[in-house]
């Protein structure tokens, strides 16, 4: 990392906690790119990445209890973030918000909350039917800030099993069947699916017509993009 280069003009430079899992990551920063009407290179928005696939497993520390907390690797990368000139954080993995708060006390950046853009985006649109990693709903880390009812999946299987196909390199193609059939299963107990794990966003495009859905993959890049190029009457973050 350096800290010696500088964003464009009325810029934020944004710190991303990646590599959870690298394709996810990625995913993001094309998203980010697709949102902005650039008409030249200095139009898109900084990102300082931070690509870092060793971080120990969310699901074995928070679920199995059979690994290390991952807390420890993250608090690093926040401030690796901010030694680089990061002037926000923001992290595209849901489970991995169970440490947020330890995020924040690692350095004095502001956290770009990707649940709590989530919830924002999902008001109005009834009950919810999540499809997430097993961590993410058994943690219950969106139970404080979804206002409204939300089921998941009663079997985790063929949940689990897509995101460990992305994980080992399959297309978004090959999961799409089973996540459009996962989603059916939740419609009758839901109006609205999100998709609540950044493996899964990559075939939400995917997701048949007639399957309402929002990805919080989504709401996390609109934050960024707010953030990094604000409007004259919007103040910085810090």
């Amino acid at each position: 990392f350096s800290s010696k280069s500088l964003p464009p003009p009325g810029m934020t430079t944004v710190g991303i906690l990646g590599g959870m899992g690298p394709q996810a990551t990625i995913l993001l920063m094309q998203k980010v790119l697709d949102a902005v009407p650039a008409r030249d290179d200095a139009d898109h928005v900084p990102l300082i990445v931070h690509q870092n696939p060793a971080v120990p497993s969310r699901i074995a520390a928070l679920i199995e209890g059979t690994g290390p907390s991952p807390l420890p690797a993250l608090q690093a990368m926040a401030r690796d973030l901010q030694a680089a000139g990061a002037d926000a954080l923001a992290m595209p993995c849901n489970t991995a918000h169970a440490y947020a708060d330890g995020i924040r006390a690692a350095c004095t950046l502001p956290f770009l909350d990707m649940l709590s853009e989530t919830a924002k985006a999902l008001e109005g649109k009834g009950r919810i039917g999540i499809l997430a990693s097993p961590a993410t709903r058994l943690t219950g880390i969106f139970d404080s800030y979804l206002r409204q009812p939300y089921v998941a999946p009663e079997d985790d299987g063929p949940v689990l099993e897509m995101i460990r196909a992305v994980k080992g390199g399959a297309p978004a193609t090959d999961i799409a069947p089973a996540l459009t059939r996962a989603a059916r299963q939740l419609l009758p107990r839901a109006d609205h699916i999100l998709i609540a794990c950044t493996e899964l966003s990559l075939a939400a495009r995917l997701l048949p017509d007639d399957v309402a859905w929002t990805d919080s993959l989504d709401c996390l890049v609109t934050r960024i993009v707010e953030v990094a190029r604000p409007r004259p009457e919007q103040v910085s973050p810090r």
